[in-house]
């Protein structure tokens, strides 16, 4: 029997690199989960128009009272504590009771109005929640740009979360379209659509990072105003410009005569 070295089999680069990637099934469930939240929020419906659907659109970044129950408190902060900080020349400090209470009072009435209406609580809830959690954090720290403070830790959890999963060769955007489109994991085998799986991945990290990129700056200078202008105009409208953008490229690698033949 010798005693040489073998020679690495010319698989077990490959095996390796399989034993770091999630299996098919774990991914299978993470997709379906993504998915079925995809399809509540009506990304599911976008994702399938053949054209292009502004009721689609609306529906998907959370229709008109999503989208007021997402700006409004934000920007009755701002304006609030712009206004008496500004105009009725109080200092920061007590600019900062009056502003917060306006913004979570109106949290607050979008919550009641949801329960009252039987529509679904959830998005104003979780609004309700997030908006309580930053004003106890600035009147904590007495200072108004720690209101904003969470924004920065969330943006910063989901461009982590897609940097792994395209680590792993398992990009989010890829799983959560897979499923939306019927398509399970069999993209991953398509080169095409898997690069704009990728690609779509790396997008919307770009949207989380570059909401830091812009918005830590003023934090760290203590730019109340434009730190929150900042946070108004990178939110719901640019999100909004993601998603046609993300369309466009699904509907490329998802073209309607392949759809129907599925």
């Amino acid at each position: 029997m010798s005693d040489a070295p073998q020679s690495p089999r010319p698989d077990e680069g490959d095996r390796e690199d399989a034993a770091r990637e999630p299996a098919p099934a774990e991914a299978a469930d993470f997709g379906r989960q993504f998915a079925a939240a995809a399809e509540k929020s009506g990304l599911g419906a976008l994702a399938r128009d053949e054209k292009l659907s502004g009721r689609d659109l609306l529906t998907a970044v959370g229709g008109v009272r999503g989208i007021l129950e997402a700006l409004l408190p934000g920007l009755v902060f701002l304006m609030v504590y712009s206004g008496l900080t500004s105009f009725a020349g109080q200092d920061a400090q007590a600019a900062l009771v009056p502003a917060l209470a306006a913004s979570v009072g109106l949290a607050a009435v979008f919550t009641i109005a949801r329960l009252v209406t039987k529509g679904q609580p959830t998005q104003a809830i979780a609004g309700l929640i997030g908006v309580l959690a930053s004003a106890a954090l600035a009147l904590w720290s007495g200072n108004a740009r720690d209101n904003y403070v969470l924004g920065f830790f969330t943006n910063a959890g989901y461009a982590l979360a897609l940097i792994v999963s395209l680590v792993v060769r398992w990009p989010a955007i890829g799983l959560i379209v897979g499923f939306l489109m019927g398509d399970g994991l069999s993209w991953k085998q398509d080169k095409r659509k898997y690069r704009a799986a990728q690609f779509l991945t790396l997008v919307w990290i770009g949207l989380f990072v570059a909401r830091l990129a812009v918005q830590l700056p003023f934090y760290l200078v203590d730019n109340v105003e434009a730190l929150g202008a900042t946070r108004l105009l990178m939110g719901v409208p640019l999100y909004a410009l993601v998603l046609v953008f993300s369309w466009l490229v699904v509907r490329a690698v998802y073209p309607s005569s392949a759809r129907s033949a599925e």
